[in-house]
């Protein structure tokens, strides 16, 4: 009995310690993991920043250099000296802006009617509206070409912006999912503290809807950042190109300068870059709340 006494301690601190050691292990191995991977990912991206840094008699050399003998700094100056990359990236952000500010203002509405108010084929309304992501957007352009002609829209940055305040439905269908799981007695206590409907929308639920409103922003910021195809169907001014069809502009008339065109694209993303970073916690957080709460 006394032996038992004496070795069973021992024992414990041996099954504690083989315990921590291999917490310890799965958790190094876990980051030397994940380490490894982003810097697999980040290649390109640093492939990028290097080129940006290289002179041209550099960027074709055998073998590959990572590390450029010379800094060049001065390619970032001279890509936007040569083509208007600032402007391009100005027309980008008023297109961002605008449509954040159309999103914002249409999906809590069309949202908060689904998920909370009653009235006439509400699910029927609600299923016809989500039938229309199954809808490509390609096919859709020819009818929104004809419809914004007629408006005599094209080349101006309406059929670009005016959507956006009319509701997108992925967006539409996130924001019903997210309110639903807020508790109904919420509004009821406020309807008989005297509040109404926009008062419950704007100040009781919009604020608890702070992850659905994260994913709206990032996601409308990415996708009118990146996009190339309508800018380029509706607008017919240079000047009021977007950043992306401008690099495409910029590749096809410097296109043996790959040294400038790499640091036009890098200062290009960095605005996304900027934007995920901050919204990275609230971003994550979002979606995966969103998908188990709804």
């Amino acid at each position: 009995m006394s032996q038992n006494s004496i070795t069973t301690p021992r024992h414990r601190w041996r099954n504690d310690w083989w315990l921590i050691t291999r917490k310890i292990i799965g958790h190094v191995s876990a980051y030397v993991i994940m380490t490894a991977l982003a810097l697999v990912f980040m290649i390109p991206l640093l492939w990028m920043l290097s080129t940006s840094l290289k002179g041209r008699w550099e960027i074709f050399a055998w073998p590959p250099t990572w590390i450029p003998e010379t800094f060049h700094w001065e390619n970032y100056q001279e890509a936007f000296a040569k083509y208007p990359l600032a402007r391009f990236m100005g027309n980008s952000a008023f297109l961002v802006v605008m449509n954040i500010i159309g999103e914002l203002v249409s999906v809590p509405l069309i949202a908060y009617g689904f998920a909370r108010l009653r009235f006439p084929y509400k699910k029927t309304l609600f299923m016809l509206m989500l039938s229309t992501m199954m809808v490509p957007g390609h096919i859709k352009l020819i009818p929104l070409y004809n419809v914004f002609s007629r408006l005599d829209m094209i080349d101006t940055y309406w059929p670009l912006i005016l959507p956006s305040f009319f509701g997108n439905p992925f967006f539409i269908f996130l924001m019903v999912q997210y309110i639903r799981t807020i508790p109904r007695e919420l509004d009821e206590a406020a309807r008989i503290d005297g509040a109404g409907t926009w008062t419950i929308l704007y100040r009781i639920i919009l604020p608890l809807c702070r992850p659905p409103l994260t994913v709206i922003i990032v996601f409308t910021f990415l996708w009118t950042w990146n996009d190339f195809l309508q800018p380029l169907v509706y607008l017919n001014d240079f000047n009021k190109y977007p950043i992306a069809i401008g690099l495409a502009f910029f590749r096809g008339r410097y296109s043996v300068e790959w040294n400038l065109f790499m640091a036009a694209t890098l200062v290009s993303i960095i605005p996304i870059l900027i934007i995920y970073f901050f919204a990275q916690k609230h971003l994550i957080g979002g979606i995966s709340s969103i998908g188990i709460k709804g």
